[in-house]
């Protein structure tokens, strides 16, 4: 028993534990400031700059990054590639944690989060693109929900809940592709209503096209993402077929992902010849937003085109990270660089640190909770007594 403790003890003082439970205690006191104080106490926010950080990461960020879900799931039932099969729960476990962080940095950022349900059940804003946004991201974190639930069920060896709910996997599964489609476009179409704001490089007509795109290269790139951290941390998790298959889907959707992101870069050249904005690139934004395209989503494009064409694994893996960045850099640019760029820069937005450290808590939360839950439940193995199901 004595070793046991000893073990437990060793356990729990780890540096992860040690730095999330700092990150955990400051994020607390900054919630209670916020909830006690407002917006004013913990926020650079102003009239000028009513959308932040929180928005810009949180939620435009968050929801990019949690598209693992819906791209690994389409791959699988839709598309049938049954040999990504293994990354398919990891992908929508760290959709579900993500989506669901969004909803809760949501209540941060709303004036009177109590309200949040107010445009579904007391006034319809059924002519809102941000009602359609909030409908979807609701339902589908519904749906990440219940796709994730079989996981669950068999952890908690409810094996007639469990068997019930992977019967209706394939209609989750497109009803989620569908909301999915709807909710990450409408996340740029958001920007169509400020035209005036948003610097002629960043805003087009096809920003909703361009949102949805980008949302399939951060799906892609974060799977590969995610596996290359869950190999380093949880390999002692992991049965003998997310060993093997580890490799081969790092290349797969290393492959997919250089042909979405040269698509993607095709549609961004195509948008600025449709709105004639060739002249604005050798402004001091459009050297940014030329970094913007070329060394962060060109880079990422053709690193994982060497990487899938020599099969180099480690190079594909690096890449992704590097792609993520990307996808974090166009949705700061949208949100923030390149938003009220006419102001000068007296009155220009920059986050405050109590803005970035609740951010930072946001996140800190979900690595726990994808730790609690992988270190638990079946998710980067087979449950043994399910393992000739699939």
């Amino acid at each position: 028993m004595s070793q046991e403790a000893t073990t437990t003890e060793k356990s729990l003082i780890s540096p992860f534990n040690i730095i999330a439970g700092i990150i955990v205690l400051i994020g607390l006191y900054l919630t209670v400031r916020r909830f006690t104080g407002g917006l004013g106490a913990v926020t650079n926010l102003s009239d000028n700059n009513a959308w932040g950080i929180w928005i810009g990461f949180d939620l435009l960020t968050g929801v990019a990054l949690a598209a693992g879900g819906y791209v690994t799931a389409a791959a699988v039932y839709i598309f049938g590639m049954k040999k990504y099969h293994s990354a398919l729960r990891p992908a929508v476990l760290t959709g579900f944690l993500g989506y669901a962080l969004v909803v809760l940095a949501l209540h941060y950022d709303v004036g009177r989060p109590w309200r949040l349900p107010y445009p579904f059940v007391v006034q319809q804003g059924t002519t809102s693109i941000l009602f359609e946004v909030a409908a979807c991201v609701a339902l589908y974190l519904t749906v990440l929900f219940l796709e994730f639930s079989p996981a669950a069920l068999e952890w908690l060896g409810l094996k007639k809940a469990r068997n019930l709910a992977v019967k209706f996997t394939l209609v989750l599964v497109v009803f989620g592709i569908i909301l999915s489609t709807l909710h990450q476009s409408s996340l740029g179409a958001l920007f169509l209503i400020a035209p005036s704001k948003l610097h002629p490089l960043w805003y087009s007509s096809f920003i909703p096209v361009y949102f949805f795109v980008s949302s399939i290269i951060a799906g892609l790139s974060m799977v590969i993402f995610e596996s290359t951290l869950s190999y380093r941390f949880f390999a002692d998790k992991m049965d003998e077929a997310h060993l093997r298959e580890k490799d081969d889907i790092a290349l797969g959707f290393g492959k997919a992902a250089a042909y979405v992101i040269a698509g993607y870069i095709a549609i961004q050249l195509l948008g600025i010849g449709a709105d004639d904005e060739w002249r604005l690139l050798g402004t001091g934004y459009g050297l940014w937003y030329l970094v913007e395209l070329f060394g962060f989503f060109g880079v990422a494009c053709l690193g994982f085109a060497i990487g899938a064409r020599e099969k180099k694994v480690q190079l594909i893996r690096w890449t992704s990270a590097w792609a993520v960045l990307a996808v974090i850099v166009n949705r700061f640019n949208v949100s923030l660089v390149a938003f009220n760029y006419h102001l000068p820069a007296s009155d220009r937005y920059f986050p405050s640190w109590m803005e970035i450290a609740i951010s930072v808590f946001l996140v800190t939360l979900g690595l726990i909770a994808f730790r609690f839950i992988v270190s638990r439940m079946p998710i980067l193995y087979e449950h043994p007594e399910y393992e000739d199901v699939h």
